[in-house]
């Protein structure tokens, strides 16, 4: 918390379920630790609720040489009768989530910072470690 800024979230609208899939539909490409940075839990809840959004056929993940890529099944329902008449896809748009999905695409632009790759230093480029 920032001084004299307002308190961090004690709760949200999304699960972490929900907040996974929108970093997956921002960023098909993104590390577990990434995710785990972005939604503010481990690398092993990140793993845990992937398994269960692929084993329910929510995302499709693929092996790219040593990394995993995931496409969000945007045509798919969401699971709670309350709003199973919406789509995954619907929930990625109101979100602003943007990415590589198996519908098309929305148009909509993620918020600032929210869910994107981090940059990579330029090559030759010292860390403050060295």
């Amino acid at each position: 918390m920032t001084e004299g800024g307002p308190p961090g979230p004690v709760w949200t609208f999304l699960s972490n379920h929900g907040h996974v899939l929108v970093c997956l539909a921002r960023d098909p490409g993104v590390r577990v630790r990434d995710v785990a940075a972005r939604v503010g839990i481990s690398e092993r809840a990140v793993l845990r609720i992937l398994g269960e959004l692929v084993t329910a056929d929510y995302v499709r993940r693929t092996r790219e040489g040593r990394r995993n890529r995931y496409a969000v099944r945007a045509d798919l329902p969401l699971r709670h009768p309350v709003e199973s008449h919406r789509r995954v896809g619907d929930l990625v748009a109101a979100v602003g989530a943007t990415g590589q999905t198996d519908t098309p695409r929305t148009t909509a632009s993620p918020a600032p910072g929210a869910c994107s790759r981090p940059r990579r230093r330029p090559s030759g480029a010292r860390s403050a470690r060295s």
